[in-house]
């Protein structure tokens, strides 16, 4: 009973998701002949209306998931509806986007197609209005597809964009989202072939799903972000950065500080402002029991501890912390299976490592990017700027943060990144961008490429060194191919194949010869480019017929130095 019922809502998904994509690629058809006007339009009423709904559909988001902070996750809404809306407001995603008048080139936008939208628990209503917005301005249909254990938020959210858009002109389908949402579902809308490009945001194996659904995809996976806090810092600038990072929103986004490394001179210190921020160092026993239950035996954080408070997951562990605790903090040997705290934790855990100096650093920074999140996000809290310049250089982390939050910094919200909810990874982290991702990425862009610098073919007389090629003692044929000795090489090619060509009769005669006197000259039956270049040396002009076989180079020389003569029926 259960696995039919499991089939059953597997099958009610499936074709929710075939339905909706065929929608969409109805309604994608509409949206692309839209202008930039009409676009805006649609786009400032979407934002307008999440903007009104950000704190109940931030509620809604904490009742339905248990994820978060309230305050936390309104933050998140208004900077998707508001800061995200004021970057994606000016750009221009329809007709001509670019003029290069040096270079002669004029670049189109063309709206990518339809995008599958796959939606996090973890950030579900800001990353829905992030999502929907860049992909209406990009004139690009959207099916949203939620996490499971979020469908009730993100389809609230999402029918108040439906509503907002649709009285703004919006074609019916442009904006959908899957109610009935199952792995195979998902997958099936992935793979459908009405769906163009896929927008992935959630844990590895969905990221591969849609890698290996044969569509293009900007995926985003985990990220594991070090936090390095150097000798030359403002430490307690720093400290209350890497902790309003790590608990915003409970450190739900996947660019929150995970771990923290800072120089042996100043770990005191380091250690002193911590506490001063509401931070509990763990005993040898503490970190054990928390990474018990925060960390299963994949590796991976424990989906019930996720996005709590540092107080809950202490309680969970079974240790006793001040109630005002904000951040739980383990201090580490190492990186990997054997430190199972040293993973991305998506909650108010930190590791912490102590080191000699910014080259260790550097090489801690490594092993904690490639034990999980390559390519994703870091911050540098330092004053030295050659040492900020050498992680720039060396880290494999595309958002290297410097004396900001990483969690703020990386999305654009307190830098000047674009601000997005879809932060690429790059090659490092097997993403086709490493870019946050903003209209631009849903866009393919055609150019017109005018000639700036013209062409011009030289006779081979005029090309250097030509003069003094060995002479040749054998005759240059006058007129190409001898007509039955092609038709015989032809046979013969054929009869290797297997074919046996009719027989033909033989011509009498032999092609045409050439010959200098215009009225005396035979129709050739083929000319081609060294036929012509001959004739011109020579002071020889070519009879061709209606028949006769012309090379393209033949044909352009020949027009330039007026080597043909034309035939009537009568010469043929």
């Amino acid at each position: 009973m259960v696995n039919a019922a499991a089939s059953d809502r597997d099958l009610l998904s499936i074709r929710e998701a075939q339905t909706l994509a065929r929608r969409a690629k109805e309604a994608q058809a509409e949206l692309a002949e839209f202008s930039q006007e009409q676009i805006d339009d649609i786009v400032a009423a979407m934002a307008s209306a999440a903007t009104e709904h950000a704190e109940a559909s931030a509620i809604a988001a904490v009742k339905e998931t248990g994820y978060g902070v309230i305050a936390d996750k309104i933050q998140k809404n208004l900077f998707a509806s508001q800061d995200v809306y004021r970057f994606i407001k000016p750009l221009k995603t329809v007709g001509v986007v670019s003029r290069d008048e040096a270079r002669k080139v004029v670049e189109i936008a063309e709206p990518f197609g339809v995008v599958a939208a796959i939606v996090p628990s973890t950030n579900p209503t800001s990353t829905t209005i992030f999502k929907a917005l860049i992909a209406i301005k990009a004139r690009c249909a959207i099916v949203l597809s939620p996490h499971p254990s979020a469908t009730i938020c993100i389809g609230h959210i999402a029918d108040i964009l439906i509503e907002a858009a649709t009285k703004a002109g919006a074609p019916i389908g442009a904006i959908s989202v899957m109610r009935s949402v199952t792995v195979e579902g998902t997958q099936e809308l992935m793979r459908h072939p009405d769906i163009s490009l896929i927008l992935a945001t959630g844990g590895m194996g969905l990221v591969r799903s849609a890698y290996s659904s044969g569509k293009p995809a900007y995926g985003v996976g985990p990220g594991n972000a070090p936090a390095y806090i150097e000798r030359s810092a403002d430490v307690p600038k720093a400290v209350r950065d890497i902790v309003t990072g790590k608990t915003f929103d409970n450190g739900v986004l996947c660019s929150s500080e995970n771990s923290v490394i800072t120089d042996e001179v100043i770990v005191d210190q380091v250690r002193k402002e911590f506490r001063a921020n509401g931070a509990c160092f763990l005993t040898a026993g503490g970190i054990s029991a928390v990474g018990k239950v925060l960390v299963s035996p994949q590796r991976l954080p424990n989906p019930s501890l996720v996005g709590k408070t540092a107080v809950e997951i202490a309680n969970a562990a079974g240790i006793a912390v001040p109630p005002s605790t904000r951040v739980l903090i383990a201090e580490l040997q190492g990186v990997g299976r054997d430190y199972p705290l040293s993973i991305e934790k998506l909650c108010p855990v930190l590791s912490f490592y102590v080191v000699k100096d910014w080259h260790e650093a550097c090489e801690r920074c490594k092993q904690i990017l490639r034990y999980g999140g390559m390519g994703h996000t870091m911050s540098i809290h330092s004053n030295n700027k050659e040492v900020v310049l050498e992680f720039g250089l060396k880290k494999p982390a595309f958002r290297i943060v410097v004396n900001t939050p990483t969690t703020h910094g990386s999305i654009g919200l307190t830098t000047g990144l674009d601000p997005s909810m879809t932060l690429g990874c790059g090659g490092y982290g097997g993403n086709i961008t490493s870019d946050n991702i903003s209209p631009l990425h849903l866009l393919n862009i055609k150019r017109l490429a005018y000639e700036v610098k013209a062409t011009k073919v030289k006779p081979a007389q005029e090309i250097p060194g030509i003069s003094n090629l060995p002479k040749t003692s054998v005759p240059l044929p006058s007129a190409g191919i001898e007509a039955g000795a092609l038709t015989q090489k032809i046979d013969q090619f054929l009869s290797t194949r297997g074919y046996q060509p009719a027989s033909v009769p033989k011509p009498s005669s032999p092609d045409p010869v050439l010959e200098p006197q215009e009225g005396s000259a035979k129709v050739a039956s083929f000319v081609c480019e060294q036929d012509v270049r001959l004739a011109h040396q020579e002071g020889r002009r070519i009879r061709i017929g209606d028949e006769t076989i012309v090379t393209p180079a033949a044909k352009d020389f020949a027009r330039e130095h007026k080597i043909f003569i034309p035939s009537d029926w009568r010469d043929q």
